[in-house]
């Protein structure tokens, strides 16, 4: 994939609201087969696409690109050739010749965004990576066309937030929306609520008095619970009287309840989301339109010591009941002609 297609790539992932990280060469020291502006795309699904060295420099960008779509962060990465020095004997293809003090597996950290990690299997040079975790930002739906929705429009852009505006209630909430706001005074609330709420939105408010809200509330088709999250009078009580300010009060909130939404924050959405199972069963499950931010999982690969991402394409040998993972092809050989010895040694 060429640099004008991986970037292209990437501005569809963002149109998307796809999380990835990129990954890009800032500098390279030889020998090494990548060289500097060489770049990669990470996909929560474990996939690189794009070039930013071998195998096992590719391994490592993956866990570590995969990692930062957890937190949200961006670091430098600096893998070097792993130190000389005493190692668990005969651990790599060479044998004894071969031997290095693998580092820790999760890298050295100074504190400044500097990751740096220990590679065995480098043919001797060192990379610079600077890893960018590109995460959409929080989608707010508002439905209704008072000022108050105009108003959650300009102060959303301002906040970074993506909103998006309605007022047909038969266009599907999104189903990544991290909060949905009606202020449509009256104008199919009730419908747009239900299903908002269904959904399990994480964040969900009416923009009405309390005494209009509360009626509207007990005439919705909700469970107990369902209808006890809906926050009714919207927004936090600064004192509000002109719209700005009441859509200033409402951002309060949204970002005063975020933390209690146990990961739906970091919910990341497919690559090629699938809105056709939305059902009501599976609608009530709090964040269902979302998909979990991934647990990454991590395997050591038991020739060189290197800590791998455990994806469905991981380089991987079946041996004595158990999956074996590794960084390149060339530790994976390695293990098949004398798997013995290094499942003895892991």
């Amino acid at each position: 994939m060429g640099t004008s297609e991986l970037l292209a790539r990437a501005e569809h992932l963002r149109a998307q609201r796809t999380p990835f990280v990129l990954a890009t060469v800032v500098r390279a020291q030889r020998p090494t087969s990548a060289k500097a502006g060489d770049r990669a795309l990470v996909l929560a699904d474990g996939t690189l696409d794009g070039f930013v060295g071998g195998t096992c420099a590719e391994s490592t960008v993956r866990l570590t690109g995969l990692r930062l779509l957890e937190t949200g962060e961006s670091t430098l990465l600096r893998i070097t050739p792993a130190p000389a020095g005493a190692g668990p004997a005969d651990m790599s293809p060479a044998g004894p010749e071969d031997d290095v003090l693998v580092a820790d597996p999760d890298g050295e950290r100074d504190g400044d965004g500097l990751l740096t990690v220990a590679n065995p299997c480098l043919s001797g040079g060192s990379l610079e990576i600077f890893l960018e975790a590109m995460i959409p930002p929080p989608l707010v739906h508002v439905f209704g066309a008072a000022p108050v929705a105009r108003a959650m429009a300009d102060l959303g852009a301002a906040l970074g937030y993506d909103v998006v505006t309605g007022t047909d209630p038969g266009v599907p909430v999104p189903p990544d929306a991290d909060a949905v706001v009606v202020a449509s005074h009256g104008r199919d609330e009730e419908r747009v609520l239900t299903e908002a709420a269904r959904a399990g939105v994480p964040y969900l408010a009416l923009v009405a008095s309390r005494r209009r809200g509360a009626a509207v509330l007990a005439g919705l088709d909700l469970t107990e619970p369902e209808r006890a999250r809906i926050h009714t009078p919207a927004g936090l009580d600064i004192g509000a009287r002109t719209a700005p300010e009441v859509a200033l009060s409402i951002f309060a909130e949204i970002i005063s309840l975020r933390g209690d939404w146990s990961g739906s924050w970091r919910g990341v959405r497919r690559a090629e989301p699938d809105r056709s199972d939305r059902g009501a069963a599976a609608a009530r499950v709090p964040g269902a339109g979302r998909v979990p931010a991934p647990r990454i999982e991590a395997a050591v690969d038991p020739v060189c010591g290197m800590r791998v991402a455990v994806t469905p394409d991981a380089l991987r040998h079946e041996y004595a009941g158990h999956s074996w993972y590794f960084c390149g092809s060339g530790c994976r050989d390695a293990f098949a002609d004398a798997p013995d010895r290094y499942a003895t040694a892991a």
